[in-house]
């Protein structure tokens, strides 16, 4: 591979000659090849409209040239139109704080703009990554602000997918409604359900957990650009400040605001940790109602086969014929991968000392992956499972009239202790509750038949007082 040498402030460093990265990235490539993996394109994004919108602010204020700053601009803008993507190369698990992805930006943007202005990749005397690209910033306000403006390009998408599944639910709801069966609780027959309150249920949780996601939004849209190294705005004109939050809000539509305390804003990762508990409290009811659905479809032969999942591939490289709850199981993976990466998340949150979090580059990686990979599995967990599932309205039926769980309904009429009886025997003999109830001369025929109406089982109330 074919080389230049650049130079930095620990001294000359060979990068390859067609990159647009320069020699403090071409370093972290060297110092840490840990993962393989690179920066999300979200962060990637945000960091590089931060970089646009300093310039813009810069040259507002009359610090920056307004040659170099327009340079600058057009080089951002090629990077947010899809060019050079492959240019991102510094993997999330890096030195603290994120120097190395600060710089790897700076020294992309200030590369193509030399090119735009007509000089070398490399010639900084023109136009310097630290002095012009990261003017009036630091790492340590850069990030934060990234991870902020990430987090909301990605949590709308995930937002209207999630409100995508609670309406699918609930219309299984509706469409399940006259569907009696019998409860389960402890894996146990309980007393009688429709199949279509279960689905009810399912629909509002996610709508309680989207909900609990939108309220983590105003703490994102309160930045701490500005800031610089510590909060004290040092290097950064006051009117800076404004200026670039007021640009940001321009060029990403959302209503950003300056923190009302950048040394807060820089120290203090909850609005992050809140967020990634939103996300993990999200995986934990999907992986939950990706659980139920696996039961009821289990089988069809030997499980309870209550409902019939979409076959989306077969089920088996030996077993001719099986089909497996396959978009469930994927979306109990993802949820997995998602309780795990909170954890990460909260680590990271308590691991900040003093004026700065150096494990920032942690926290995006791990919210930016929680994200783009919850909302890709609601959006397939929707179409591909949810949507797709029918009833099985026979077995339903039939394990509601052999369910001991309608013992219940009778036990305010003959007595907790007579019910109890009543369902030993049934275990025993296998004979039904209502026969056992008729011989043992517990109730007459025509109260039995009112108080087992299917109508009554369902809602609250006593059924021979409706």
């Amino acid at each position: 591979m074919s080389t230049r040498i650049e130079k930095d402030t620990l001294g000359e460093m060979a990068v390859p000659a067609q990159a647009y990265y320069g020699a403090q990235t071409a370093r972290a490539v060297r110092n840490f090849p840990i993962s393989g993996l690179k920066p999300h394109p979200s962060f990637v994004w945000a960091t590089v409209i931060i970089k646009k919108c300093a310039a813009m602010a810069n040259m507002a204020t009359g610090r920056l040239p307004a040659e170099l700053g327009g340079a600058i601009v057009a080089a951002a803008d090629e990077v947010l139109a899809g060019r050079l993507n492959d240019q991102f190369v510094v993997d999330p698990f890096q030195a603290g704080a994120g120097t190395s992805h600060n710089m790897n930006v700076n020294e992309v943007l200030a590369n193509r703009a030399l090119e735009l202005l007509g000089r070398q990749r490399g010639d900084f005397s023109a136009l310097h990554p630290n002095d012009h690209v990261n003017m009036a910033q630091s790492t340590n306000d850069v990030i934060p602000t990234a991870i902020r403006l990430a987090a909301l390009e990605l949590l709308d998408p995930l937002l209207e997918v999630l409100e995508e599944l609670e309406q699918a639910l609930a219309d299984k709801g509706r469409e399940f409604d006259g569907i009696l069966k019998s409860g389960r609780t402890h894996l146990q027959d309980a007393v009688p359900i429709r199949l279509g309150q279960e689905f009810g249920a399912y629909g509002m949780a996610i709508r309680k957990n989207r909900e609990g996601l939108e309220a983590c939004i105003p703490a994102l849209l309160e930045l701490g650009i500005g800031g610089t190294a510590v909060g004290t705005g040092l290097n950064a004109e006051p009117a800076f400040i404004g200026k670039i939050v007021e640009e940001l809000a321009l060029a990403t539509g959302f209503p950003l605001v300056a923190s009302a305390d950048l040394f807060e804003a820089m120290q203090n990762m909850d609005p992050f940790l809140a967020l990634s508990s939103a996300l993990r409290r999200t995986a934990v009811t999907l992986g939950r109602i990706a659980n139920d659905l696996r039961l009821l479809s289990s089988g069809p032969r030997t499980g309870l086969d209550e409902i019939r999942l979409p076959a989306v591939q077969p089920g088996s490289s030996i077993m001719p014929g099986k089909i497996n709850p396959s978009m469930a199981e994927m979306a109990n993976m993802v949820c997995f991968q998602v309780i795990g990466c909170d954890q990460a998340v909260m680590q990271a949150a308590q691991a900040g000392q003093l004026e700065l979090n150096v494990m920032m580059p942690l926290i995006a990686y791990n919210l930016t992956f929680s994200l783009e990979i919850l909302r890709n599995c609601v959006q397939k967990f929707t179409q591909s499972c949810i949507i797709g599932i029918v009833a099985n309205q026979e077995r339903c039926r039939r394990y509601l009239e052999d369910s001991l769980g309608l013992v219940t309904v009778l036990a305010p009429y003959i007595g907790y202790n007579a019910a109890a009886e009543v369902a030993k025997e049934s275990i025993a003999s296998g004979r039904s509750i209502r026969e056992i109830v008729l011989s043992r001369g517990l109730m007459p025929e025509a109260d039995l038949e009112e108080a087992m109406r299917p109508e009554y089982l369902t809602e609250p109330g006593l059924p021979l007082e409706k």
